[in-house]
């Protein structure tokens, strides 16, 4: 277990815990009795998961010293019975928490989150560019990915197959169909191709598209049945020789060493968000090491928000060839820094102290809290 006491002699107390809106940005500030403070910028589900996060997560760190981190996010699980709400509505409050103070000792030590977690392996994380869209012909879809790989130098991209827990459903007729074949023939033979069904199928129809994503060099097939339908994702893993990926959705470690002991999927996915923040995810990583397989988060995220996955990627041994980026261009904020950008289709590890975000004091006047 990581020992933030070897870096921090001295009790790092939490006094506070803010959630915040500005404009359209959610935010969790955490604040030391000594006045210390670290920010993360997080997904918009704080929007109607605030009520968890105040009513027991926050009152559960407060108090704490943060040097006991992996203790506590472990232990928040059993605090007033909060099991009972486990999975996304409970992990995603302790990640906020988590990330905040992740930052705040980051920014004690004047070191990068990545060097607290272990040892840097990478400076910069190769991407591959996520559609997140379904409306799309295969035209259309082709079309604007196509721009965009000119653009970012990105060399592997992931397409929306199926309807979306859609019971075989395709978004409409024929769209899988002749979208992977022109996607191939667009793209060339040195792009790789991933594909993402949302849990679109069950296993017969998985299997039967796998064959076809299979002819066209498709590198993985994520999410093929709903992923709550474990038997019947493992039916797919283990009738095509493609990896099937999964794992975004879950948030129990239990589970975690499950699926990858008895091979439920080949390349696991976790949400640093979703599974309760960078240490649990962490964790993950490592059962996914011991049995050889590879590790690619699940992020479609842009700008500050997915600067906490860049620190896993960082630091992760079995980190997969590329990670996750939203294909669409979004403009970040200007009230916070840097942008991450995509050169050469790779971003950038952030190297300044904590999550390596800074953010413009002005805001802070206009936050609006949550609680």
């Amino acid at each position: 277990m990581l020992d933030f006491h070897e870096i921090f002699p001295d009790p790092v107390i939490v006094a506070s815990m803010e959630a915040l809106q500005v404009e359209d940005r959610y935010l969790v500030k955490a604040t030391s009795t000594e006045g210390a403070s670290g920010v993360v910028t997080v997904n918009d589900r704080l929007a109607y998961l605030w009520p968890i996060l105040k009513r027991f997560v926050v009152p559960y760190f407060k108090g704490q010293d943060a040097r006991d981190l992996p203790r506590l996010v472990a232990g928040v699980y059993t605090y007033r019975s909060v099991y009972k709400l486990a999975g996304l509505a409970l992990w995603n409050p302790v990640a906020y928490v988590e990330l905040s103070l992740l930052d705040l000792l980051g920014q004690l030590a004047n070191r990068p989150v990545g060097t607290l977690l272990g040892k840097v392996i990478r400076q910069e994380i190769p991407i591959y560019l996520s559609s997140l869209r379904r409306d799309t012909t295969p035209e259309e879809e082709v079309a604007w990915l196509s721009q965009r790989l000119d653009e970012t130098q990105a060399t592997a991209v992931k397409l929306k197959i199926g309807g979306r827990m859609s019971d075989n459903a395709d978004a409409f007729p024929g769209r899988t169909e002749h979208l992977i074949p022109l996607a191939r023939k667009t793209f060339g033979d040195g792009m790789a191709i991933y594909v993402d069904a949302n849990g679109s199928y069950d296993a017969a129809h998985a299997i039967e598209v796998g064959a076809l994503l299979a002819d066209y060099g498709v590198a993985f097939l994520e999410e093929p049945c709903p992923w709550q339908n474990y038997w019947e994702t493992k039916r797919v893993a283990d009738a095509l020789a493609l990896p099937v990926a999964g794992g975004e959705q879950d948030s129990s470690l239990s589970l975690f060493a499950w699926m990858i002991r008895d091979r439920v999927v080949d390349l696991v996915q976790p949400d640093v968000m979703y599974n309760g923040g960078l240490i649990r995810c962490l964790q993950v990583a490592e059962m996914a090491a011991s049995a050889g397989m590879s590790i690619m988060p699940h992020s479609p995220k842009v700008g500050a928000e997915a600067a906490a996955v860049l620190h896993f990627c960082s630091v992760a041994p079995n980190l997969g060839p590329h990670q996750e980026w939203r294909g669409e261009h979004v403009t970040p904020p200007s009230w916070s820094t840097p942008a991450f950008e995509i050169h050469g289709g790779a971003v950038a590890v952030p190297q300044a102290p904590g999550l390596g975000v800074a953010y413009d004091p002005a805001i802070w006047d206009r936050a609006k809290p949550l609680f």
